[in-house]
């Protein structure tokens, strides 16, 4: 049974499912605005994503030919997958930030092939063991290998930060939140709370913000691209600026959502610095970042994580090590092949 939550004040939630992932499902949310419902992501491109998202949105009285606009708070397939199908079904306008519309359009662009070579080059350099590369160099050799979202709908609005959207009869104000993805957006709904509950508003807050959940940051990737990225501290800088909004409730994108964001901001900013620490007395030792992800402590043991899970891992250490060399705490071992951090 679809599943709505009626929010209050013309907001509406819907549990949208990821296929054959722990996290279940995205939290797709419906805005009524004078010339028509918004949603804020979509849901994964699956048939039976695409079923509960329609279902859900006649439960709240209108139809995915009724959307008005698509505001995507970042490319990833869970949140961007439908937006194509919903543009199809009604004509509707999908916005997103420009950095990760950029993303959407490099990888329509880029032959699979191109991926899985920067990839398996990618996870060389992080001291992968050969049968992690194995399966990547296979699917090379045999032209496979496509990746999600590879056929994802360009955008054709540009969400600008610290701007009002342009939505008939409502005040959604864009906060740039890059560190999950480069160009991830948070949404401030600037309107009393529909319980009067104390604080400014509303916030959409993507992946960026989660009650239970810390936001996997990786590295930004861009083949064409050698540009030194430091997505740890983006994401740290992001938090705080959301902490000072002063928001009456936060409304996610997965789990559920909850009151009390400034106490969520300084949780995740402790665990963060508490991992960075950690990581640095592993780094007494030079490391490979896939020795530091294999050090790491995950929600479950190494031996446990899947095989894409691990690429995924070593990607978080990797951002965790670049902040580290950022601030001056540690340091690339020169000439060192595959790459090796130690402390300073």
């Amino acid at each position: 049974m679809t599943q709505v939550t009626d929010h209050g004040g013309g907001v509406r939630s819907l549990r949208v499912p990821i296929p054959d992932n722990p996290l279940g499902h995205t939290v797709v949310h419906l805005l009524e605005t004078d010339r028509g419902p918004v949603l804020v992501d979509t849901g994964w491109d699956d048939p039976h994503s695409w079923h509960t998202l329609t279902a859900g949105l006649e439960a709240c009285g209108t139809s995915a030919a009724e959307i008005h606009g698509v505001i995507v708070t970042h490319h990833h397939p869970d949140h961007h997958g439908l937006s194509g199908r919903v543009r199809e079904a009604s004509g509707a306008w999908i916005a997103m930030h420009a950095a990760d519309a950029a993303v959407v359009r490099r990888t329509r662009e880029a032959e699979p092939g191109m991926w899985l070579a920067y990839l398996t080059d990618k996870l060389e350099r992080a001291g992968a063991p050969e049968d992690h590369l194995a399966p990547l160099r296979a699917a090379r050799a045999t032209g496979g290998g496509r990746l999600p979202g590879l056929r994802a709908a360009l955008p054709d609005r540009e969400i600008v930060p610290g701007e009002l959207l342009g939505l008939a009869g409502r005040r959604l104000r864009a906060v740039w939140t890059p560190g999950h993805t480069p160009g991830h957006v948070c949404l401030h709904l600037e309107e009393d709370h529909p319980a009067r509950r104390p604080g400014h508003g509303r916030l959409f807050s993507g992946d960026h913000l989660l009650p239970g959940i810390t936001p996997h940051i990786g590295l930004y990737e861009d083949p064409d691209d050698d540009t030194v990225t430091d997505p740890l501290g983006d994401y740290l800088d992001s938090l705080e600026r959301v902490g000072r909004l002063g928001v009456a409730e936060v409304l996610p994108a997965h789990q559920y959502a909850f009151t009390d964001a400034t106490g969520r901001v300084r949780e995740l900013l402790a665990h963060h610095e508490e991992r960075l620490a950690g990581l640095l007395r592993l780094l007494s030792t030079p490391l490979t970042p896939w020795q530091v992800a294999e050090l790491m402590e995950w929600n479950r043991p190494w031996a446990e994580i899947p095989y894409g899970s691990r690429t995924i891992a070593v990607s978080e250490a990797e951002s965790h090590l670049r902040r580290l060399v950022k601030l001056g705490r540690a340091e690339e071992v020169p000439g060192s092949a595959p790459a090796r951090y130690v402390a300073v």
